[in-house]
């Protein structure tokens, strides 16, 4: 099997909810709008959908439970990102579980809750660069290295 990843799938409780949370609360903007599904680009070839969770439980043959002991990540290119993701992730009805600060790899960060419980980090990490190939690079992160 390939080392990649093409689409996340989050099972969601209402998609409607979730898509004005996506794309009202955060400003994303839909690939791919249906009544049943909803599909964001979140990186480079990379997608999240937001799926019912009951059709997504037929679809898989097994039950989905809300927010399961995951979470998904999005870097970002300073704290003040991080600050102001958070504030419109809290106007959009998202759960703080973590308020933005200092983390203990070095960076900066903060982890919020959908309105279906998946869980979100937003960080800071200048240990963490994307080459335009989509080639990730992550390095240690020294005490120099973050403000």
């Amino acid at each position: 099997m390939r080392q990649s990843l093409q689409l996340i799938t989050l099972a969601v409780s209402d998609v409607d909810a979730s898509r004005g949370f996506y794309s009202d609360g955060l400003g994303w903007t839909p690939v791919l709008d249906l009544p049943e599904v909803v599909f964001y680009q979140v990186g480079h070839g990379l997608l999240l959908s937001l799926f019912r969770r009951e059709d997504f439980s037929d679809d898989v043959g097994a039950p989905a439970e809300a927010g399961s002991g995951f979470s998904l990540a999005q870097v970002v290119d300073s704290t003040g990102t991080v600050d102001a993701i958070a504030a419109a992730a809290r106007a959009a009805g998202a759960e703080i579980l973590k308020p933005p600060q200092q983390a203990s790899f070095g960076g900066y960060h903060t982890y919020f809750a959908d309105p279906d419980g998946h869980r979100w980090e937003i960080a800071y990490n200048p240990g963490f660069s994307v080459a335009e190939d989509g080639t990730v690079s992550l390095s240690e992160i020294t005490v120099s290295d973050h403000p």
